[in-house]
């Protein structure tokens, strides 16, 4: 597993079919979430290979409690000493570990069937204390400074991120994705409120996209968002 870099200072990690981020800063790096269960060693290898070390992640931010994003947490908070980041509605699944809410699939055919093929309820991850409860709007003073986004639908206690680097750089989670092309993640919770969400996010201002799952929109992306979602 290798880091690929986005713009300077931001680096994909692709843990599987998911996608971590590492943010450089002048306090240290910030993780943008921590793939599934038993990702922890390749992703701090995919650290290391920067040229950086383990206690040089500060902090770790998830953006929603589903086994993709936390499943490796506990691991890398206790490898990374990091403090950890999250919205109030996911933060007791993180800390307990269970409680994962019921999703359904997007609308379309190939959907249903790629989300029956690959969507597995789990009864729980290993769990860890959350430090810090983002709220929307709430400009994080980490990575640069970092602003959350809260995009309920996908996850009730999902956040975006917004950086002010190279133009605006959105971490979008799954509020959306771009597997194929630009378009809906492949579940919600609520599909009608991750459009309202979805809407949020194309009013926003930036220049590059980044995707739990599928490629980053590396230039001319809240111009897409608009035309797909707004």
């Amino acid at each position: 597993m290798h880091a690929r870099q986005i713009v300077p200072g931001i680096y994909a990690i692709p843990a599987g079919p998911v996608n971590t981020f590492l943010l450089e800063g002048p306090d240290g790096c910030t993780l943008i979430d921590s793939g599934f269960p038993g990702s922890a060693a390749k992703i701090l290898e995919a650290v290391r290979g920067l040229g950086k070390q383990d206690k040089d992640i500060r902090h770790i931010v998830l953006t929603h409690a589903h086994q993709d994003h936390i499943g490796s947490f506990a691991a890398l908070k206790k490898a990374t000493g990091a403090d950890a980041y999250m919205h109030p509605a996911d933060a007791p699944i993180a800390t307990s570990g269970t409680g994962f809410r019921p999703l359904k699939p997007a609308p379309g055919l190939m959907t249903g069937i790629l989300f029956r093929l690959f969507i597995h309820p789990v009864a729980s991850v290993e769990a860890a204390p959350i430090d810090h409860l983002v709220e929307d709007g709430q400009q994080l003073p980490i990575a640069g400074g970092l602003t959350a986004v809260h995009v309920p639908g996908h996850c009730a206690g999902q956040i975006a991120l917004l950086s002010p680097q190279n133009g605006g750089v959105l971490f979008a989670a799954d509020a959306c994705s771009n597997m194929m092309g630009l378009g809906w993640s492949l579940c919600y919770e609520d599909f009608e409120e991750g459009k309202r969400a979805l809407r949020k996010l194309a009013g926003l201002k930036f220049e590059i996209a980044c995707f739990g799952h599928g490629k980053a929109i590396l230039q001319g992306a809240a111009a897409k968002f608009k035309e797909k979602f707004a």
